[in-house]
């Protein structure tokens, strides 16, 4: 439900098997799985889950950083150890196509196989929905939760907002047990069912705060027929700027998983997210990356990329920038906008100069505007290059030019 690229790329996502072992590190319930990679495996973690819980029934799940993967095919019941080495094998190598993948979709390489949890009791098995996010507006977590988990919960948020609860947490105590409680009560659970959810919701926030994430998405949280309470799936996403404490979160990191020249512009330290416009920019800082982009956009282009190559630009950042940016056959202009304050902006002109003369012939116009600590200097330098770059002063100049050029 809250699955989406951040503009500040602060995120990592992991894999639902991922963030289901983060969750059991801080004695959250969920079903018992294993991961597997060919259907063979797939079938010793049937045995295995088996020998350990005298499941009949196993779910045999796509490992894609997408959601809408059980609409997609990627999510299937196996009621026998055949059943689960046929579905292992169909889903394995498939392309699974979601609402969130676009239609290129995403290539399965593991799946996630774990006991079957509906199964006859006592009571109904029933689907709820919770995450814990930050409310970046009241500067507090929250606990959002709904009655109506599953597959259709952007349609309840959608059509019945009245079914979404929220519970704000006060950061000095953390969460307390009459909210905890409350939680448990709107949700409609009672008995054994309700004692679990409250253990549940209290160890969940737990996780939260420990772990350093960003997003826990708990959709569907399970009661199961026998009154127990656990996180049938799982969305984690851990937050870049703590991944320094935990060494063990950042190798759980699926390069597979995430944009090819959004990975190569990290191993430069670049700050890089691909979007569908044809105006490449190349800018220092994410606020006034955030107003070229806006200012393309007020004068008929479309920014193809938001590229901060932060306050230590120089030639091989510079070059970097511009091989990344080319890689999209879509742009049409590149539009270079540097403001110096830390970096010199004559030094951010060399580097412009080299790097084009490195990558040789640069098939679109670039558009650079410096500004800041020695912009006169560079001016001249990037004028006396030789090369087909068009200089402005103003931020409106240079959008101005990457309209008519475009």
């Amino acid at each position: 439900m809250f699955v989406g690229t951040t503009i500040n790329n602060l995120d990592m996502n992991i894999h639902e098997y991922q963030g289901k072992e983060i969750l059991k590190q801080f004695g959250v319930s969920v079903p018992l799985g294993f991961v597997a990679e060919t259907a063979d495996e797939a079938v010793e973690a049937a045995k295995r889950i088996r020998s350990e819980t005298e499941a009949d029934t196993f779910a045999i799940k796509a490992q894609i950083h997408a959601g809408g993967r059980g609409k997609g095919g990627g999510v299937k019941i196996a009621n026998s150890i055949e059943e689960v080495r046929m579905h292992g094998g169909d889903i394995l190598g498939m392309t699974l196509t979601t609402h969130q993948t676009g239609p290129e979709g995403k290539l399965v390489r593991k799946l996630l196989v774990e006991e079957g949890i509906y199964y006859p009791g006592e009571s109904e098995p029933e689907e709820f929905y919770m995450s814990v996010l930050l409310d970046r507006a009241r500067g507090r977590n929250i606990i959002m939760y709904s009655t109506e988990g599953g597959m259709d919960i952007e349609s309840v948020a959608e059509k019945t907002p009245h079914l979404l609860f929220r519970e704000e947490i006060d950061p000095a105590v953390g969460i307390q047990p009459f909210q905890a409680r409350r939680i448990a009560f709107n949700l409609g659970v009672s008995g054994t069912a309700f004692k679990q959810m409250v253990k549940f919701v209290t160890l969940l926030y737990h996780a939260y705060e420990k772990s350093d994430a960003s997003l826990f998405e708990i959709n569907p949280l399970f009661k199961t027929s026998d009154n127990r309470i656990m996180a049938a799936d799982a969305k984690v996403n851990i937050d870049d700027n703590a991944l320094y404490r935990h060494p063990d979160y950042l190798a759980m990191r699926d390069l597979h998983e995430e944009d090819p020249t959004e990975v190569e512009a990290g191993e430069y330290n670049l700050n890089f997210i691909k979007l569908d416009g044809n105006v490449g920019c190349m800018v220092n800082g994410a606020g006034l990356a955030m107003a070229t982009m806006d200012i393309i956009k007020l004068s008929g282009g479309k920014p193809a990329n938001f590229l901060d190559v932060g306050g230590t630009a120089n030639a091989q950042t510079t070059e970097a920038g511009f091989r990344i940016i080319l890689k999209d056959k879509s742009v049409k202009a590149i539009l270079i906008n540097i403001f110096g304050g830390i970096v010199r902006c004559d030094r951010v002109a060399q580097g412009i100069v080299d790097a084009y003369k490195s990558i040789g012939d640069i098939p679109v116009p670039v558009i650079v505007r410096l500004q800041g600590t020695n912009a006169e200097e560079a001016k001249v330098l990037i004028d006396n290059s030789g090369l087909a770059v068009h200089s402005a002063i103003s931020l409106q100049e240079a959008a101005d030019k990457v309209k008519e050029l475009v």
